[in-house]
């Protein structure tokens, strides 16, 4: 047999053809490329535990998700029985269903069977419809083999499974999967993955939504042969096929359209797991509908909301407007949380903090709020009244206008604008002369995501010092949306990065004391109510109603009004923002409240009127813990020694009455204005 083959071979003009044919395969083996697909993709964004929260078609109009590095084993198994069960024991060639094929394509005269490995069909698709004939069979084979030594068993599978046609405009097991059954394809039945199997024999024709008895047919003798071949019961067996077939491709999940848009233009064609948590996003997501549903009446339409996670900084749900940004009527495609809006009232907290830092201001200063005029700028208070003397406490939990622009005039407007440029607003670009005093009242712009984070970074800041007594570095950064970057162990550090811990806790008890919506009336009184840091903003012409909150463990920022910036009636943070923020911490998990930064307070003696530190002359005196830096503040200004005559009916000096004859009285006096 051996010297009839030679005797073959060596025949005048057969060994060159031979010869020939073998330098040719050789020189193709090395210049025809290995395959390397860069078909458009999808772009996929998943929620914290990669569940799919929503997608955007390719470029190309084809739903096609990025290929995942395995496929589900009854994915794989399913689609090795249908169509290559030695897929695991040839090299990617399998010589006999090749001899098969040409003898029947011999027989029948013509082309009726390819005899293709699942490693050949790879490469065909990846060759994107060539003609069937022997050239191209040929440069399919060499590709196979050049692909099966580049690649393991594992990818060749999970790259023929990203890329097969699955009928109509659905490319890829896990795109097919989701239109198809609204699942993953882990977690496909048997029966589900049958028929995802046998689609890209024939996916023209074996169509969910046509041709359903062939279809069936051909899912019902796969399942057969699954049974003959050992890989499920006839338990399985019965109830697989008892299973019914998809009358049409489904939508796709669309809980995060603004967070899709967003990675969209950051990430085309990419597949991204988010930090959102699915179904937090979901009810979040109603709040925020049903109170659109009213407000909507009174010509508001848009609204936005955003949970942090203090401790890591992960954004949990993010609601960037009503509805979807297809509907663009009343500008739903508008990502509020990254629109720059008027910040209202939301940076008074943070120059609070600041002046404690400083030692110019303790809880329970006064602080004058009279009417005053600042070359033409005569700042009111929303109620249009004031308050003569308030103590900066209750200056900041009732929100007045006019106390906070006389403490940035004592602050600086450049010291406050690199302040609040240092803790993450990068929005606020223009130099500070530009904003002048009114960028404490919502003369400068940022985005819903910016100023939830700043207070994010403070809670964490509070939480860590609390903890251990010591801060940490990094503490003040990025909310963050994607898990491709996320919390990492930091360093601790001996001097806080921005604010002490001890400023920060006076200025949220301050914060806690506001009143809370109708809804909410009475909170502390019940056991299971949690503490709340919360400020509202409302910007000038009622265009913008902010609400941003904190616990120890979540952050809470909501915004309602118009994208286009119309103002309406009403349209107030308090009245509307609040309520939405409240009804969302009520979802989340109660925590505790941040522990005092003992370490950074120190008792002081106080005068019981002014909250200043008390002087020599204050007759009420109160001990209290302060901050660190408050001991460096002014004693109290306003009680003074007063000298009266002897039946204490007049005010008199050693000029004018003898002085052994005086009555001395402390006095407290406020400036005549």
């Amino acid at each position: 047999m051996i010297h009839r083959i030679k005797s073959l071979l060596l025949k005048p003009g057969r060994n060159k053809w031979f010869f020939g044919s073998a330098v040719l395969f050789i020189i193709g083996f090395f210049v025809i490329p290995v395959c390397r697909f860069d078909n458009p993709c999808s772009t996929v964004i998943t929620d914290s535990d990669g569940v799919l929260l929503g997608a955007r078609v390719a470029n190309d109009g084809q739903w096609r998700f990025s290929a995942a590095d395995s496929v589900p084993v009854k994915i794989a198994m399913a689609t090795i029985a249908f169509e290559d069960r030695y897929f695991y024991d040839h090299p990617g060639i399998n010589p006999v269903s090749l001899a098969r094929a040409f003898y029947w394509n011999i027989r029948k005269g013509k082309v009726i069977s390819g005899g293709s490995t699942l490693s050949m069909q790879t490469v065909r698709l990846f060759r994107n419809g060539k003609p069937r004939t022997v050239l191209e069979k040929q440069i399919e084979i060499i590709m196979t083999l050049r692909l099966e030594l580049a690649r393991s068993k594992r990818e060749i599978l999970s790259l023929y499974t990203a890329h097969a046609p699955y009928g109509g405009n659905v490319v890829g097991i896990e795109a097919a999967s989701w239109r198809y059954f609204g699942t993953g394809s882990s977690q496909l039945s048997w029966a589900e993955a049958s028929l995802l199997a046998v689609l890209p024999n024939a996916p023209s024709l074996m169509h969910p939504g046509r041709n359903r008895e062939a279809l069936l047919y051909k899912r019902n003798r796969l399942l057969q042969k699954l049974f003959e071949l050992g890989w499920i019961d006839h338990t399985m067996l019965i109830t697989s096929l008892a299973e019914k077939i998809p009358d049409k491709p489904n939508p796709l999940p669309a809980l995060a359209p603004h967070m899709l848009s967003r990675i969209w233009k950051a990430y085309p064609g990419s597949m991204i797991r988010t930090t959102i948590d699915r179904n937090l996003q979901s009810s979040v997501f109603h709040i925020i509908e049903t109170h659109h549903n009213r407000h909507k009446f009174n010509e508001i339409h848009n609204a936005a909301g955003i949970v942090l996670e203090v401790e890591t900084g992960n954004i949990l749900a993010y609601i960037g407007n009503c509805g979807y940004p297809s509907e663009k009527q009343h500008g739903n495609d508008v990502d509020i949380i990254q629109s720059l809006r008027s910040t209202g009232s939301l940076l008074k907290p943070l120059l609070y903090s600041a002046m404690m830092d400083d030692g110019k201001l303790l809880p329970g200063s006064l602080i004058a709020d009279i009417p005053i005029n600042m070359a033409g700028f005569s700042p009111q208070n929303f109620n249009g009244d004031f308050g003569g003397a308030v103590a900066a406490s209750s200056a900041l939990s009732r929100s007045l206008n006019v106390p906070a622009v006389q403490l940035l005039k004592q602050y600086g407007v450049d010291r406050f604008h690199h302040l609040i440029r240092s803790l993450g607003m990068k929005t606020v670009d223009k130099p500070a002369s530009w904003y002048g005093l009114s960028l404490i009242l919502g003369g400068a712009e940022g985005t819903l995501e910016e100023m939830t984070n700043v207070y994010a970074s403070l809670s964490r800041v509070l939480k860590h010092y609390g903890q251990s007594g010591n801060y940490l570095t990094n503490d003040y950064r990025e909310a963050c949306y994607t898990q491709n970057t996320g919390y990492v162990i930091q360093d601790t550090v001996a001097q806080p990065e921005i604010f002490n811990a001890s400023s920060i806790w006076y200025t949220y008890q301050s914060m806690i004391e506001v009143n809370r919506p109708d809804e909410e009336t009475g909170w502390q009184y019940f056991g299971s109510s949690r503490k709340i840091a919360w400020k509202t903003g409302t910007s000038f012409g009622y265009r913008d109603g902010w609400a941003i909150g904190t616990s120890s463990e979540y952050v809470v920022g909501v915004w309602i009004g118009n994208a286009d910036g119309e103002g309406r009636p009403g349209l107030t943070g308090v009245a509307l923002a609040a309520p939405v923020m409240f009804e969302i911490f009520g979802i989340l998990p109660v925590s505790d409240w941040f522990a005092p930064p003992q370490n950074e307070m120190m008792p002081a003696i106080v005068c019981h009127r002014s909250g200043y530190l008390a002087g020599p002359f204050c007759d009420e005196r109160d001990s209290m813990n302060i901050p660190l830096a408050g001991l460096k503040s002014s004693v109290c200004p306003f009680h003074k020694l007063i000298h009266l005559t002897s039946d204490g009916q007049n005010r008199v000096t050693g000029n004018c009455y003898p002085v052994d004859s005086m009555i001395h009285k402390s006095w407290f006096v406020l400036p005549p204005v």
